[in-house]
């Protein structure tokens, strides 16, 4: 069937150039693919995903940029219907690509695998909903409307967290979600695999990490401020294989899976299964509450040589070059407390107990980068000892980012005021557990790393402003964050991530432009989202939260939440304070998180 020339096929993330051209390409038969060996990956990746959806013969050949003909049964020579070529010299920008529908034919051209992959996400969508199938329907035909797209990444960072380690989530449903991800052209896989409700990553020197740190014995039901429980007994952890499947089916899909070891907060679980580890020495149990615990590592060289052990079998399962060694709200008031700790400081020459803090972070970066790969702290992890080569990951706003940036360091911006996902879609009573700030999926659909307002203060980060003065790091991209503690079935996660983190692809991956809420790109992207997104979504089976408010079977009557209002911390803060727990010089606590 032929599609007309003005049918927008809404694309999403939006492509740097989209033009439609007459009719359709709908082969019948066998599908040939031809690919060169280093884009043979994703020639593969499109040839399972057509032959599922639309119970597709496909036969793909890595025979190089210039693959012969194959021969049909008549014994007659005949092209590949589809090609994955490099592209030759700098036509298209790393991580993009070119694509090309004819009625006859498929090119792709792509400089790599990444630019590759995210054309077959492209030919996905343009196949439309039927695409996103498990398993081809009665009267299902591939057809792709005849066009030429010219795409590649605003960022090469294009990330989220997913948080498994408040509630646990079984592999399969960590695979659905890289698959979701790929699908909207993100690229990394932040799994935080550790917090003080739990462990989650199988260690072998150290079985009790998973014994009894993977568990614990009921979970607070909404805000740990009610003091309600479910009763419940609530666990798991991923075998060093299961985290290898992951890995391995995250790659052939070309999304990078981070893994975090959060230290040397949020570590009650760690500790309730050392607690030689802990600032007490005393038998502790997995944390059942949300919040921030004043439980911390002791840090000590002890603890460090026990968490450098613990991330050499981490840096065995993961092949990203980016280890997350987390580094967020790290109360200080046990150790101003602990006068051997106090002196430990004094020892090493820092000027404060808290600087021990910078201290174990520096000493475990060290040891990832003697390693071969780069730590990854969130921003209170920054500061002088911090190594020169560690990634700073900026939650809580956006200035913090900014000036690790003028020190020289890799940035993502991840800030709680835009890009938290656990935060409340809207204002609605019937808003399942309202937690933090309002965040609607045109809120999302805005983010901006470097806002105008923020290189008015930070004027060296400017892109187009002249070079000079000390080396500035590179702004790696954006992070989006799905935390978990109001998420205890994969249904919550849909809901909470759902479509607002389709909103955060477009962000990240699409050309710079004003899409502030109300503008024009705004109200575009909503209709796009609405006639074209949705039905994909829905035809994967997730049970996202409707733009017009939550299903009845998606609310959550009588749970509580903690609303913040984010035009009263801006006016107060700013991209300087608002958001995230902090505390003052004297350890006294001055900030919250949800």
């Amino acid at each position: 069937m032929a599609v007309p020339l003005d049918d927008d096929p809404g694309l999403v993330p939006a492509p740097a150039n989209f033009r439609r051209a007459v009719g359709v390409w709908a082969p019948t038969g066998r599908v040939d693919v031809a690919a060169a060996p280093t884009l043979a990956l994703a020639a593969r990746r499109w040839a399972h995903d057509v032959a599922t959806a639309f119970d597709v013969d496909v036969s793909v050949r890595s025979d190089g940029p210039s693959a012969p003909e194959s021969v049909d049964p008549t014994g007659s020579l005949r092209a590949p219907h589809v090609r994955f070529d490099v592209a030759e010299g700098s036509t298209v920008a790393a991580g993009g690509y070119h694509l090309a529908v004819t009625t006859d034919a498929v090119h792709v051209t792509a400089p790599d695998a990444a630019g590759a992959l995210a054309a077959v996400q492209t030919l996905r969508q343009l196949a439309g909903p039927r695409a996103f199938r498990a398993t081809a329907l009665p009267g299902t035909r591939l057809e792709i409307p005849a066009c030429e797209v010219e795409d590649h990444p605003r960022f090469a960072w294009r990330g989220v967290l997913l948080d498994v380690a408040r509630h646990f989530l079984p592999t399969r449903e960590v695979l659905r979600f890289v698959d979701l991800a790929a699908a909207h052209h993100l690229n990394v896989l932040q799994l935080h695999l550790t917090d003080d409700q739990g462990w989650r990553v199988q260690i072998e020197r150290y079985p009790r990490l998973t014994e009894v740190g993977g568990w614990r014995t009921e979970s607070n039901v909404g805000t740990w401020r009610a003091g309600v429980f479910d009763g419940r007994p609530h666990g798991g952890f991923y075998t060093q294989d299961d985290l290898r499947e992951i890995v391995a089916y995250a790659r052939a899909r070309g999304v990078t899976v981070v893994p975090e070891i959060d230290v040397p907060g949020h570590v009650e679980a760690a500790v309730a299964a050392y607690p030689e580890l802990g600032t007490r020495k005393q038998p502790h149990s997995v944390r059942t509450t949300w919040g921030v615990s004043t439980e911390v590592l002791d840090p000590s060289e002890a603890t460090l040589e026990f968490f450098g052990h613990v991330l050499d079998e981490v840096l065995e399962i993961f092949d990203s070059p980016w280890i997350a060694i987390g580094g967020d709200e790290v109360p200080t008031s046990l150790w101003r407390q602990n006068t051997e700790i106090v002196a430990r400081a004094e020892r090493l020459g820092l000027p404060d107990v808290a600087a021990l803090h910078g201290w174990f972070l520096a000493g475990l970066a060290r040891h990832v980068s003697a390693r071969g790969r780069r730590a990854i702290v969130w921003d209170e992890g920054f500061g002088p000892l911090l190594p020169d080569d560690a990634v700073v990951t900026s939650w809580r706003g956006l200035a913090a980012g900014a000036r690790a940036l003028e020190a020289g360091h890799d940035v993502v911006m991840a800030p709680e005021q835009v890009v938290y996902l656990d935060h409340r879609a809207s204002d609605r009573e019937d808003e399942p557990i309202p937690a933090g700030f309002v965040r609607t999926v045109e809120d999302v659909l805005a983010f901006d790393p470097l806002p105008p307002e923020l290189l008015a203060e930070h004027p060296m980060l400017d892109p187009s402003a002249e070079p000079g003065g000390p080396g500035v790091g590179l702004l790696l991209g954006g992070q989006a964050e799905v935390w978990a503690e109001y998420l205890d079935s994969p249904r919550r996660v849909d809901y909470t991530a759902w479509p607002r983190l389709a909103a955060f692809a477009e962000a990240v991956w699409s050309p710079p432009t004003d899409r502030s809420p109300g503008s024009a790109v705004s109200a575009e992207f909503m209709a796009r989202l609405r006639t074209h997104h949705l039905p994909r979504l829905d035809a994967a089976g997730v049970e996202y939260r409707p733009l017009d408010g939550p299903h009845p079977w998606q609310t959550r009557p009588g749970v509580q939440g903690f609303p913040r209002d984010l035009a009263a911390e801006m006016a107060a803060a700013g991209w300087s304070g608002a958001g995230g727990w902090r505390e003052d010089d004297e350890g006294n606590e001055t900030g919250e998180r949800g």
